[in-house]
């Protein structure tokens, strides 16, 4: 008699652990993939020229058969911003609430994908269900409107993840408030694991409510009578967004918006009823000289210094229709997500040098839960086993030790990395092995061409430059009938470096004297050779390392 053995569900996060974006978790049992959220992340530092980063999904192009489809927590780009570059390869639905599809259909247009698009809507407490899995939406809040968890019936049991939240009892939307008896009541029905938010798993403490900061918006307008208001947040933050419309109608003013992702959020989010914009208070931003300066409100993007923004360029004075005056408030209504505090620090100087005044103190909540929200939803859920998601490592740490101080055991907390696969079974978790997984680099219209060691390459011509050295031979005799003809670029300014240039002329003449008395001809040999022999020569002289390209032309 043959033994079958029974599938174990796995939890495989591809983004979102150990870095800040890039989400994407995969539940699988059996025959039967759930993608949960598929974002990207913003380049760092180091990766020169990259536009985006976004998750490997080999595994899932493996695996293509099994996936019922991508099912998204909400509308951020952290959450959402793959998915154009994923249904490129997958032909498989995806599910999210009402504005969050809307926002994923505007992405999908600028890609072509739109007329293929297969959507389904779903609601907060509304479920769907496959063979294996039934999956049920929890109302959250967020900095978005249309925010959920995900309670994943499962063969071994319950699965819950929280997505991006935080508890606010008077959110924008009012009566929107979380569902927390939700919560409590599957906690009561015993759930076997809780992937939970640790963004914000380090501070102490409950966050502000939403509906905060109109109390302080209403004080700067207040304050700035005679003031152009500028105000620069996420292009997402439709909450926000309501927030700064509210205040400019109270006062009067009309509202123009730059930035192509927040006109584009902002027409989605009015067209399905998640924007009340009064009538007539919306201009076109080549409109904004008509009005007086008390008479605007301007609402931009770039909260994050982005140099292609609209703030950065209005800083810059590269925007074609805004130009910062003295006089003028900028409001910057976002915290700098790590990694971006020097690119919002240069914005604000160069704001400043113009004559601005920029307010960043208490201009912003943050939309993630503290410790004592996350210690809120622990209780209710009571999990078997604990999974931190959705941070650097710190965050998660944090989180796991947040989970400790509330009586759980540390071998069913599981602090995973990317690609990694937690096996579970009603009674048991583990981790079991890794599968493909990663960061695919996006710059211009290609996905995945630049990898580490283009990467490394544009490290190296940045700090170091480049000397190109071009020779032409005899195909013969060997012997050298031009050149060679010295280029250098980013490593020293040739008309000041004559003599320099000569030596290093004088170096490529010895090395092909001593190849063609030793009868070589081969390109490989004589290429490494001056590469070795140049390489050598300027570290000596400059302390220098540029990049040596050496180009033989054969006649």
């Amino acid at each position: 008699m043959l033994l079958t053995k029974t599938p174990r569900l796995k939890i495989i996060p591809l983004g979102g652990l150990e870095e800040i974006g890039k989400n994407m978790t995969v539940i699988e049992y059996d025959d039967e993939i759930l993608v949960i959220d598929c974002g990207l992340a913003f380049p760092e530092d180091d990766m020169l020229g990259i536009d985006l980063v976004i998750p490997d999904i080999t595994y899932l192009n493996n695996n293509k058969e099994k996936i019922k489809g991508i099912i998204l927590t909400h509308g951020h780009e952290d959450h959402i911003g793959a998915v154009p570059y994923v249904l490129k390869e997958l032909d498989i639905p995806v599910y999210g609430t009402r504005l969050t599809l809307g926002l994923v259909e505007n992405k999908l247009k600028e890609h072509d994908l739109d007329k293929t698009f297969k959507k389904i809507v779903v609601e907060a407490g509304k479920s769907i269900s496959f063979k294996n899995f039934k999956i049920e939406f929890v109302r959250t809040n967020h900095s978005i409107a249309d925010s959920v968890a995900l309670v994943i019936y499962t063969p071994v049991g319950i699965i819950v993840h929280s997505g991006d939240f935080k508890i606010d009892y008077t959110p924008i939307e009012g009566n929107k408030v979380i569902d927390l008896a939700k919560f409590a009541e599957i906690g009561s029905k015993g759930v076997l694991a809780f992937m939970c938010d640790s963004t914000n798993a380090e501070r102490r403490g409950y966050n502000l409510s939403e509906t905060s900061l109109d109390k302080v918006f209403d004080e700067i307008f207040v304050q700035s009578k005679t003031n152009r208001i500028i105000i620069a947040t996420f292009a997402s933050n439709v909450y926000r967004i309501q927030q700064f419309i509210n205040a400019a109608s109270k006062h009067k003013r009309k509202v123009a918006v730059s930035g192509r992702s927040m006109l584009n959020v902002l027409s989605t989010a009015m067209e399905l009823g998640y924007i009340n914009m009064p009538e007539n208070i919306l201009i076109d931003v080549n409109e904004i000289n008509r009005f007086s300066d008390n008479q605007l409100v301007i609402i931009t993007t770039g909260s994050q210094g982005e140099p292609m923004s609209a703030l950065s360029r209005m800083a810059n004075s590269e925007h074609r229709q805004i130009e910062i005056k003295a006089g003028d408030k900028v409001i910057l209504s976002a915290t700098p997500i790590p990694g971006n505090e020097k690119t919002v620090s240069k914005v604000v100087n160069e704001l400043y040098k113009k004559g601005a005044e920029v307010v960043t103190d208490d201009t912003h909540v943050s939309g993630h839960a503290c410790q004592e929200e996350l210690k809120l939803l622990h209780t209710l859920i009571k999990p078997k086993f604990f999974i931190p998601v959705h941070g650097e490592y710190r965050h998660l740490k944090a989180h796991s030790d947040l989970a400790k101080s509330l009586g759980m055991n540390s071998k069913d907390i599981f602090i995973m990395s990317i690609g990694e696969v937690l096996e579970l079974t009603a009674t048991e978790a583990k981790k079991a092995g890794i599968v493909p997984a990663g960061k695919v680099f996006v710059d211009g219209l290609g996905v995945g061409d630049v990898g580490n060691i283009v990467i490394r390459d544009r490290k190296h011509l940045s700090q170091d430059g480049l000397i190109v050295a071009v020779v032409t031979i005899d195909k013969k005799t060997g012997i050298m009938l031009a050149g060679p003809d010295v280029i250098s670029r980013g490593f020293v300014y040739v008309r000041e470096s004559e003599t320099l240039m000569d030596d290093v002329k004088a170096i490529i003449h010895e090395v092909l004297d001593e190849c063609q008395n030793m009868n070589v001809r081969e390109w490989f040999y004589i290429k490494t050779s001056i590469k070795e022999k140049l390489k050598e020569f300027l570290w000596k002289q400059t302390k220098r390392s540029p990049m040596i390209l050496p180009i033989i032309m054969e006649v």
